[in-house]
């Protein structure tokens, strides 16, 4: 019976010339997209390695299911790289059984199927049901072109809604799904329920807006899966879910951003990927002391979505109750903030806030919160005054008629988390009392500090830390070295300094207080610190001759040596958590870069997947990953911090563990490791 319902599904999909793109559900099957994925993109040997999986029907049926997606069976005489890694993997993950066979295309008349350990049978039964293996030859995505004609198509029923996605090499891809409806400016959103109809989701919706770019009307998400299961489809094989939360100082950014496309994720660690675009600037987290303005409507979005997300995420193969949310810089800020929100709070399983900002200078108010009063002293009664509202009857109302880009341009902008009572209840993150039900992985960039306090202009010390934000540190534990340029001298020191004051002493104080008071759900922490980067394009530290956060150039590495000295700066390991160097264009500076990026990601996706950065021996097995492999064996394992070993894993090539970092410096700052527990 089901043979005969997916035959007909099938059939009306294929005799309507594709009018409406296969779905799940039109398909009767849950659709698998696997393949040896080792991010070289186009310039893999395994490429063409890639199949689609179907579930079981008879070779008749199987033929027409490929056909629906635009595909045909798979055959040896393609001549593609090994799908033996696919097949061992299907077999690993428990989504094949053993002495299962798998259709492929017949030899003339002469039906066959593959077996999971590669072996071709044929003379097989035709209306045997077997699981279907189909080709995979849709086109490679990359940062300025994504194909998404009808033949690529997909669609998917979630939320009351058809929508439409597409197909690239690697996952399927549904970008700009709304997650809620414009608010008005200045309330809460609340997550959409569709109202039926078909939707495009082929195209990325509006940024927010952000000085002269972007849209009120901007509260959508973009998912990458590898996995689409049928209606009714059981929990058990649900994929965990990677929630992405952007960085830009709550000012900018968008989940849109190419750097962070999650398809490598969603293929190579088996994921499902979501990112978010939430308001931002003034419009996103303006408090007035008026009762009833309270902030955070940008930190509200994100719960919002969180809430979206647990209601629909299985349509796309995710697992509702496996949610890890990660960001970084403001991202890491906000995933901190939702782990202090008692709106958000269940809502997720693991974090992992990557550089999140605190302690002093600028970072201060990411981990600290305002109160509106404080707010309002802050950039409040300056934004009311610079668009004639502070008079007004309402305040509010008067700034709902200012142009969204002409308050979000201001030379004063809102962008502080702000304790309003309902989303943030205290001016910190408890790192005392009952535990919280997060497992926690975090860490920093060995250089964070650099890029936020400029290049000298002058060598006088206490002129530039003034313009930077600091004091003048104690020169023992912050000297000033000895070398040519005096301005590049104070540059190395004010930026150890900013690393310490602004990332390292905060997060590591936060590991140690959770730690001491049984706050998190399990005893341990995985802390890193990244000491091999690649520096995101656009934003290097610079004098006049050289970037200081980019590997130096020499003739024998013109694209930079990585194991020469050089700054590791804030943002330079996102290319290596999303596996989007070969996507980005960009080259590999020596032989170890490729392997680095394979580690990081699986890394990454393993905590997303175990709660645990060290991947099963046999998740790598059967993946083929052999440079992890390599590595884990070089390394040892990611071992974590506990209460008795406050210890952190050096993310280079080869990797290592090491005690926290700086400890005498943090203390001298006033943000020693006890800073939560005094």
């Amino acid at each position: 019976m089901v043979a005969l319902l997916s035959f007909i599904a099938t059939l009306l999909v294929v005799t309507a010339g594709q009018a409406t793109a296969p779905s799940p559900g039109s398909l009767v099957s849950d659709i698998t997209l696997i393949i040896d994925n080792d991010l070289q993109g186009a310039n893999s040997p395994a490429a063409d390695s890639g199949v689609i999986v179907l579930g079981a029907r008879p070779l008749k049926d199987a033929k027409r299911a490929c056909k629906a997606l635009g595909e045909e069976l798979w055959s040896p005489k393609l001549g593609t790289a090994s799908i033996q890694p696919n097949l061992r993997y299907l077999k690993f993950a428990g989504r094949t059984k053993e002495g299962s066979k798998h259709w492929i295309a017949p030899k003339g008349s002469v039906a066959r199927a593959i077996n999971v350990d590669g072996t071709i049978v044929s003379d097989s039964d035709s209306a045997s049901e077997w699981p279907a293996l189909c080709t995979q030859t849709a086109p490679f995505s990359h940062e300025t072109h994504q194909d998404t004609s009808a033949k690529w198509q997909v669609t998917v029923h979630s939320n009351n809604e058809v929508l439409t996605g597409f197909r690239d090499r690697y996952s399927f891809r549904f970008l700009g799904i709304r997650y809620a409806p414009k608010p008005r400016r200045f309330t809460y959103s609340t997550p959409h329920v569709g109202k039926g109809g078909r939707i495009s989701a082929l195209e990325y919706g509006s940024r927010c807006v952000q000085g002269q770019m972007g849209s009120e009307d901007c509260l959508f998400l973009n998912i990458w899966t590898s996995f689409l299961p049928k209606p009714g489809y059981t929990k058990s094989g649900l994929r965990p879910v990677m929630f992405w939360i952007h960085g830009g100082g709550f000012a900018g950014g968008t989940a849109n951003d190419a750097i962070f496309d999650g398809g490598n994720l969603a293929s190579r660690g088996d994921v499902v990927v979501v990112a978010i675009n939430y308001r931002l600037s003034t419009l996103g987290f303006l408090a007035l002391n008026d009762g009833k303005t309270k902030g955070n409507f940008g930190l509200a979005d994100q719960v919002t979505a969180l809430d979206w997300v647990r209601e629909n995420i299985k349509d796309f193969g995710g697992d509702r109750d496996r949610i890890t949310i990660f960001g970084q810089s403001a991202g890491a800020g906000s995933v901190r903030a939702l782990m202090a929100s008692p709106k958000a709070v269940g809502k997720f399983a693991g974090a992992i806030p990557l550089s999140n900002l605190g302690g002093e200078s600028k970072g201060t108010s990411f981990s600290k919160y305002y109160t509106i009063d404080q707010e309002m002293k802050a950039v409040g009664n300056d934004i009311l005054s610079a668009t004639n509202c502070k008079d007004a009857a309402s305040r509010v109302d008067c700034l709902r008629e200012v142009p969204a880009k002409t308050l979000a341009s201001l030379d004063t902008v809102a962008r502080y988390l702000v304790v309003d009572g309902t989303y943030l209840t205290s001016d910190k993150l408890q790192l005392h009392g009952p535990p919280l039900p997060v497992r926690l992985m975090m860490g920093l960039v060995r250089d964070d500090g650099a890029p936020f306090i400029g290049y000298p202009h002058t060598a006088k010390k206490s002129a530039y830390l003034e313009s930077a934000g600091f004091s003048i540190p104690s020169p023992r534990l912050f000297p000033i070295p000895d070398m040519a340029s005096q301005k590049l001298a104070l540059f190395n020191m004010t930026s150890r300094l900013a690393t310490d004051g602004i990332f390292r002493c905060i997060d590591q104080a936060t590991v140690y207080a959770g730690l001491q008071n049984d706050r998190f759900a399990v005893p341990e922490v995985y802390f890193y610190e990244f000491n091999r980067t690649y520096q995101l394009r656009g934003w290097p530290v610079a004098d006049r001759k050289i970037d200081l956060c980019d590997a130096p150039k020499t003739p024998a590495r013109p694209h930079g040596d990585p194991d020469r000295e050089y700054w590791k700066c804030h943002s330079g390991e996102l290319y290596y958590v999303f596996g989007n160097l070969a996507r980005q264009g960009l080259p590999l500076r020596d032989e170890h870069d490729l392997p680095f990026e394979q580690f990081v990601l699986d890394s990454f996706t393993s905590f997303a997947r175990t709660y645990d950065p060290n991947p099963g021996m046999g998740f790598l097995r059967a993946r083929g990953y052999e440079n992890t492999i390599r590595q884990m064996q070089i390394a040892g394992r990611w071992v974590p911090a506990t209460k008795d070993a406050m210890t952190a894993r050096i993310m280079q090539w080869p990797s290592h563990q090491r005690p926290f970092r700086e400890l005498p410096q943090c203390e001298s700052l006033g943000l020693g490791l006890d800073y939560y527990t005094r």
